[in-house]
């Protein structure tokens, strides 16, 4: 599967407009990783894009019914596996490199986005570990990100938190500028 024709999947399914940007943070820290890792970049995107298709139509059966929409189109079952395993209620264990790097990426990306989104810049670019760090400290900010979650992606992973943290940044600065110039943004 391309990642137009996961578009195309996705775009059938999800009319808001605050999880198309949720869905295009994850998938630029899964594509950042993927060049990292040397994976299959439109199996890779694939996943993030689809990995919350059934979360505004089914969310009390998310991500299963996701899963069966995506098996009735033949989708890749390491992209299902990984989709399913995303969410610690669904007791599918993460196995594959891509099943960690997608759950490790769906959090934190939201919550470097919301970083990101209470600085003057209102940009990537001048987002440090420093401040994230911080962030994470404050249980006000962004009260529904688990913090558990995210250190536990990074565990995962097999990297330490504050790299996980630095990468993500990165990953999200650079899909920000790639999207920007296709009239799209990750925060805004």
């Amino acid at each position: 599967m391309t990642r137009k024709e996961a578009m195309e999947i996705f775009e059938k399914h999800v009319t808001q407009d605050s999880l198309k940007k949720h869905t295009l943070a994850v998938e630029a820290g899964v594509r950042g990783y993927c060049k990292k890792f040397d994976g299959d970049l439109d199996k890779w995107s694939s996943a993030a894009i689809l990995h919350d298709l059934d979360y505004e139509k089914f969310p009390e059966k998310h991500p299963f019914a996701g899963a069966e929409i995506l098996r009735e189109k033949s989708v890749d079952e390491e992209v299902i596996e990984a989709i399913l395993g995303h969410g610690d209620h669904t007791g599918i264990p993460r196995e594959s490199l891509l099943s960690k790097v997608l759950y490790a990426s769906d959090e934190l990306s939201s919550f470097i986005v919301a970083c990101a989104l209470v600085r003057p810049s209102k940009s990537f670019e001048d987002l440090k570990l420093k401040s994230v760090k911080k962030k994470l400290k404050d249980k006000a900010f962004a009260k529904g990100v688990d913090r558990d979650i995210l250190q536990r992606g990074a565990d995962e992973l097999g990297i330490d938190l504050d790299d996980h943290i630095k990468n993500m940044i990165e990953f999200l600065m650079i899909r920000e500028r790639e999207l920007s110039s296709e009239g799209e943004s990750l925060l805004g």
